[in-house]
């Protein structure tokens, strides 16, 4: 199979210009052309009246020899010999197996860790100390109605972890040499995933969807052998002669298990907590805090597509921003949520964290994404438990500044930029549930980056056209874009202090998104079946 790569097209090129380019560009005959598979389809927005739609493509032909063909095209760097991006299972668990790995977690990570050794025949066991993702979204809807939390079943906890009350994304940066990205796709789909995820540069799923295919694929893991336990807390993971020999759940129960993989996601503090008391090596870890903005989605589209804004192929619009601001510190835009909506995102009881959450049809009125300041370890002195209690500290200073209710603090533009102290609410409505309070964001973060964020918007808006504008709309906080901890691990996989212990994904500080949570899960579960094998 060939691959062709940069094929550049017009927007609204003919349904016959893909093959006409193919057989121009190999100088074959149509009869030649047996089918054209498009591995992956971006644009390039760059001249926003003037949109490209950019393909790689995989051609399958007859009557050809590729390899005289690749040596014609040597020199090309288009044209090239399709890889092999078929997964292949690194072991399969013998018949006598007589242990069964753990898997801490039902995240992205967790889901994956689990399904992979489950479909290499480990059996594995997944503890959750959340709720399934059908009773937990009755839980986080209930919070966004009521304001009654429950602290272990929302946002952040429960099977499908954080990314479940997102815009599920399923794109990321990550070096990928093995498509293990692909695999997880693959997955979603079958497990109902549009096909288009395979293919599309940007591709996302929404919330709803997200919640059906989870269930599936937790089925998927149970006919294979796996079990999976549901508001099953860890409460310690049992250590001899820095050998992992087991856990021991809230119950008392104990489980034993010399091979447990860690996917506890980024805000189980009492977890990282107990970690640390055990002596796990933990190191602390830069993260970000800030704002979510919101503006309308249809001046985002124009801003980004000028007279293409609406187009299907296009969807809504979405953003990347950054800006490096004179006091050293980075702003930069993260987790845009298209055609979304702002979201109640804590899970612990009198504070108060944001997030972004869209529907695959991204319809709503208003466009959201995190504005953050990069906090680094030195501003809570190396220590990774620091790191927690900074986090902890703002978002209980939210609680109180939205009115000590779960309601958020929220600011206009205009105001937060004018440092006025008495706010007004302007053209676009925020969409945060259970509401917000107009307020003063001023001392809601550090000082450092209320003047970094004040810096940065009117430079985000020559980048894009409105982004300043006085109605805009500030709410605060966004602290949870990552953990500030990361539980250093090895080459194979382990802590580098604690054999048998697998941290994988965002928790661990390994991951950030869905998909590259899902592709190191993947890695975690390769690696404990290859131990156990060995073992």
């Amino acid at each position: 199979m060939i691959r062709i790569n940069e094929v550049k097209l017009p927007l609204d090129h003919s349904e016959v210009a893909l093959h006409d380019f193919v057989i121009n560009k190999l100088s074959i005959n149509k009869d030649q052309l047996v089918d054209i598979h498009v591995f992956k389809r971006g644009y390039d927005a760059r001249k926003k009246n003037d949109i490209y739609l950019i393909y790689t493509l995989d051609i399958t032909l007859k009557d050809v020899d590729e390899e005289q063909l690749l040596t014609t095209f040597a020199d090309d760097h288009q044209v090239k010999k399709s890889p092999d991006t078929s997964y292949k299972y690194v072991a399969q668990a013998p018949k006598d197996l007589t242990e069964r790995p753990i898997v801490i977690g039902m995240g992205p990570c967790g889901l994956f860790t689990g399904l992979i050794l489950a479909q290499m025949g480990f059996n594995p066991i997944i503890l959750e100390r959340g709720k399934s993702v059908h009773e937990r979204a009755k839980d986080t809807f209930r919070f966004w109605r009521t304001r009654e939390l429950n602290t272990e079943s929302n946002v952040q906890f429960g099977e499908g972890g954080a990314g479940t009350f997102s815009d599920g994304k399923l794109y990321s940066q990550v070096k990928d040499p093995h498509f293990l990205g692909l695999k997880v796709k693959q997955e979603f789909v079958a497990a109902g995933a549009p096909a288009e995820i395979i293919y599309v540069s940007k591709p996302h799923i929404g919330t709803y969807k997200l919640v059906t295919m989870v269930e599936k694929m937790r089925s998927k893991i149970i006919e294979l052998g796996g079990e999976i336990r549901f508001e099953t807390r860890v409460e310690e993971i049992n250590i001899d002669d820095n050998q992992v020999t087991g856990v021991t759940l809230s119950t008392g129960e104990v489980i034993p298990s010399k091979h447990v993989a860690l996917a506890i996601g980024h805000s189980a503090r009492d977890t990282f907590k107990m970690l640390h008391d055990k002596g796990v090596h933990l190191e602390a870890q830069s993260f970000s805090v800030g704002f979510r903005i919101e503006h309308k989605q249809a001046m985002i589209d124009a801003a980004r597509f000028g007279k293409n804004a609406g187009h299907p192929l296009l969807g809504a619009a979405d953003y990347k921003l950054v800006h490096h601001c004179k006091n050293g510190r980075s702003v930069y835009s993260f987790c845009m949520c298209p055609g979304g909506v702002v979201v109640a995102a804590t899970s612990e009881l009198e504070s108060v964290v944001t997030n972004g959450m869209s529907q695959y049809s991204r319809s709503e009125r208003n466009a959201n994404s995190a504005i953050v300041v990069g906090i680094s370890p030195e501003d809570f002195a190396n220590d990774p438990m620091q790191g927690i209690a900074l986090q902890r500290k703002l978002e209980r200073n939210a609680y109180v500044l939205g009115g000590s209710s779960y309601d958020a603090p929220a600011q206009c533009v205009g105001d937060f930029l004018a440092g006025k102290t008495i706010s007004q609410m302007g053209d676009v409505e925020p969409s945060y549930k259970p509401n917000v309070k107009l307020t003063d964001l001023s001392s809601s973060l550090p000082d450092y980056a209320i003047e970094a964020i004040r810096e940065a918007l009117p430079a985000f808006n020559k980048k894009i056209k409105g982004f300043s504008n006085a109605d805009s709309m500030l709410t605060g906080v966004e602290t949870r874009t990552s953990s500030p901890v990361q539980i250093k691990r090895g080459q194979d996989f382990q802590s580098i202090n604690t054999k048998g212990l697998y941290p994988g994904g965002e928790g661990a500080g390994y991951a950030g998104g869905i998909l590259s949570a899902g592709i190191d899960g993947i890695k975690v579960a390769e690696a404990i079946a290859l131990d156990m094998l060995n073992a």
